[in-house]
């Protein structure tokens, strides 16, 4: 899933280190939101404002844990 994840955000974000351990300030608020819309598209899940928080945005792991756990929620 991770892997998936960092494929989808690398041509939407270029300049953006994927791999950063603080991921969340590497980002601005159209990178949240760009991310947002990335994942909820490809993984057809609702993800809102609300998930927008420094602890699902902090690494990788942390987004593939929440897409995780939006798929679960949706199914």
């Amino acid at each position: 899933m991770k892997e998936k994840i960092k494929t989808i955000l690398e041509d939407a974000l270029p300049l953006v280190d994927l791999d950063s351990q603080f991921l969340m300030a590497e980002l601005d608020s159209l990178d949240v939101t760009t991310i947002m819309m990335l994942l909820s598209d490809k993984f057809n899940i609702p993800i809102d404002a609300t998930d927008a928080t420094p602890a699902n945005f902090k690494t990788l792991d942390t987004l593939a844990e929440m897409v995780k756990r939006k798929m679960a929620d949706n199914a």
